[in-house]
C-alpha cells in the first residue's frame, strides 16, 4: 500500500481529509516537513532522485490546481510553478523541492 501511495501521489493528496489538508498546508515548515516525511517514506522505499522528483511534480501540479495557498510561501511557490514554461523547468524545480524536503530530516 505504501509503495502504491508513493506511485500514486496526487491520488493520495485527493483522498486526504479536507482537515488534514488544512493542517499540513496552514504553515510552510508544516508543509516541508510533511513533505520531507513523505521523501523519507519514500527513499526506505528505494525509491531514486528522479523517482522522487517525478512523485514531487504530480503531487505540484495537484496543488497548483486544486489548492488554494496558504501563506505567503505556498503562495510563492504556486506562483514559480505555474511559471514554468516546460515540462523540463518543472523537473527541477520539483528536484530542488525534494532537497529542500531531504534537508528537512537531514
Amino acid at each position: 500500500m505504501a509503495n502504491e501511495e508513493m506511485n500514486n501521489p496526487e491520488q493520495k493528496a485527493q483522498n486526504m481529509d479536507q482537515e488534514d489538508k488544512d493542517q499540513i498546508l496552514e504553515s510552510y515548515n508544516k508543509f516541508i516537513n510533511y513533505l520531507g516525511d513523505q521523501v523519507s517514506k519514500g527513499e526506505k522505499l528505494g525509491m531514486d532522485e528522479d523517482q522522487l522528483s517525478k512523485a514531487a511534480k504530480r503531487v505540484a501540479d495537484y496543488l497548483a490546481g486544486h489548492e488554494e495557498p496558504r501563506n505567503r510561501e505556498e503562495q510563492v511557490l504556486k506562483q514559480l510553478w505555474k511559471s514554468t514554461d516546460s515540462s523540463e523547468e518543472k523537473d527541477t524545480v520539483a528536484r530542488v523541492l525534494v532537497r529542500m524536503a531531504q534537508k528537512t530530516n537531514g
